[in-house]
């Protein structure tokens, strides 16, 4: 028993732990205990019992750790969105090459424009108004009154959808009178590209067309969408959901596609 106590006596000594600079990390901190009761016994009134936390703030304290994480890390989902937003903006930018007169394809502006006129509710509306008014066959006036339907769905949907939205294009880019006539004042969704897919889906399907003119037909939709890129009017985002509104817009009309007989009647009230 002698010698085993200088032992133990040597082993505690040598002990890296029970060193002064370790203490605290081995023994709890006697002065906040101690504060922290001395400042409950001060809360309590005399003669009334110390309050003790009850289940709902212990869950509530174990709570907040992980909403500020949550709000600290955002999701993947979250991330993902914004890059992708940020990819869309920064090539939208990019393509944006005659957005104005400054730009690097500043003087081919009006051919764009020219061509983005092409793609234009106001013009397609009149002159499937007149075509209507020349047309003596029951199918083309059955055909071009479903065609004047689908256009002012079109215009009312994006009107509608863009109004929702609220998104602005890349560049500070005033709309034109054409725009505000149709109410396309919005770049999301694009509306000229909702209309040129909703019409060459149309006269695909209800046109017998030669294959060097359906081609033509999709090349026009295609380079229609990226000349509203090209001046700065909208994303390319826009430009593919009004690609998809149009074919969804088409098979809507597909859907409540107007008789002959309901056509004459329209024509006869008009």
């Amino acid at each position: 028993m002698p010698a085993s106590q200088p032992r133990s006596r040597a082993r505690d000594r040598n002990n890296v732990l029970n060193r002064a600079e370790f203490l605290s990390l081995n023994q709890p901190l006697k002065g906040n205990q101690e504060g922290r009761s001395s400042s409950r016994k001060r809360a309590a009134r005399p003669g009334q019992p110390v309050p003790s936390s009850g289940p709902k703030e212990r869950r509530q304290s174990q709570q907040l750790p992980e909403e500020d994480c949550m709000q600290l890390n955002p999701s993947f989902k979250g991330i993902a969105f914004n890059s992708l937003l940020a990819i869309d903006i920064c090539m939208s930018k990019r393509l944006g090459v005659c957005a104005n007169r400054a730009s690097s394809w500043g003087g081919a502006r009006s051919m764009i424009n020219l061509l983005g006129i092409t793609g234009h509710g106001i013009p397609w509306i009149a002159g499937t108004l007149i075509c209507l008014v020349k047309s003596s066959t029951l199918a083309g006036q059955e055909v071009l009154m479903n065609l004047l339907l689908a256009l002012l769905l079109d215009i009312m949907i994006v009107a509608g959808l863009q109004k929702l939205a609220k998104r602005k294009g890349p560049y500070d880019i005033n709309p034109g009178l054409l725009d505000y006539l149709t109410m396309d004042t919005y770049a999301f969704p694009a509306g000229h590209a909702s209309r040129v897919a909703m019409l060459s889906k149309f006269f695909l399907n209800h046109l017998v067309l030669a294959i060097p003119l359906r081609i033509l037909l999709v090349l026009w939709a295609l380079c229609v969408g990226l000349s509203r890129v090209m001046i700065g009017r909208h994303h390319i985002t826009d430009v593919l959901s009004g690609f998809v509104f149009g074919y969804l817009q088409f098979r809507l009309v597909e859907l409540i596609w107007m008789s002959s007989n309901t056509c004459q009647m329209l024509i006869s009230i008009w």
